[in-house]
């Protein structure tokens, strides 16, 4: 019995010493690796939409402040369209009328959809120019009603939602398959150029924590607030 735990003793050791644990040197290691691995254009576009959706988030809740007769916080939301005008038309969305939607309308593919998505870029940047004044004029010392700022917030929530999803669900999954790999590498290798020419080297990274820092002012960063009630 003795003998028979030894050799146990003996082999668990043996598994140990082949195998040991990783230090924080290769984690390290591992870290820088994963961080040099090139972003999809879709990957990257899709990320975005996440930032555009956690904007939304916000919108939703001034909008909801306005119709409960509360004052909403004016100087957050007019960062909020900054990042809007800024982040998602001035940089993702030139990306996709720039490289993505000419794609499918030189092939002839889902271009009633396109042409829909432009028209809604179009509306998109007329609403946060409008969102933008009136959130400017009503901070301290502004007249504007907020209720028509309660209608701009409210129709650009209702466009962008199925706006962004059906670019997720529909429109992304099929460039793979209209143009060849090396087109869609060198589309990707534009995306992240433009993005750091645009931002600096945080670029996305840093657009995800200036919108955390919106959402903390709000009290809507933590996720488990969202959570029903068990």
């Amino acid at each position: 019995m003795k003998k028979a735990i030894c050799v146990t003793i003996f082999f668990l050791a043996l598994v140990v010493f082949s195998f040991p644990g990783i230090t924080p040197a290769e984690e390290k290691s591992s870290d820088s690796k994963l961080a040099a691995i090139p972003i999809s254009p879709v990957e990257d576009l899709m990320r975005e939409h996440g930032v555009l959706r956690r904007i939304l988030l916000i919108y939703d809740q001034e909008l909801k402040d306005i119709e409960n007769h509360k004052t909403p916080q004016y100087e957050v939301l007019f960062r909020s369209a900054t990042m809007i005008r800024e982040f998602i038309e001035g940089y993702h969305e030139k990306l996709e009328e720039d490289h993505i939607f000419p794609v499918f309308e030189k092939a002839g593919k889902l271009t009633d959809l396109t042409k829909t998505l432009r028209q809604q870029h179009v509306a998109g940047r007329e609403l946060t120019q409008s969102i933008l004044r009136l959130s400017k004029d009503q901070r301290p010392g502004g007249q504007e009603d907020p209720k028509a700022l309660a209608g701009l917030l409210r129709a650009f929530i209702r466009m962008y939602r199925p706006h962004a999803a059906r670019e997720d669900t529909v429109l992304f999954p099929a460039l793979r398959g209209l143009i060849s790999e090396k087109e869609y590498e060198a589309m990707g290798d534009q995306f992240e150029d433009k993005e750091h020419e645009l931002f600096g080297e945080a670029g996305f990274e840093g657009k995800v924590k200036e919108v955390s820092e919106l959402e903390k002012e709000l009290n809507l960063y933590e996720l488990s607030q969202f959570t029903p009630p068990q």
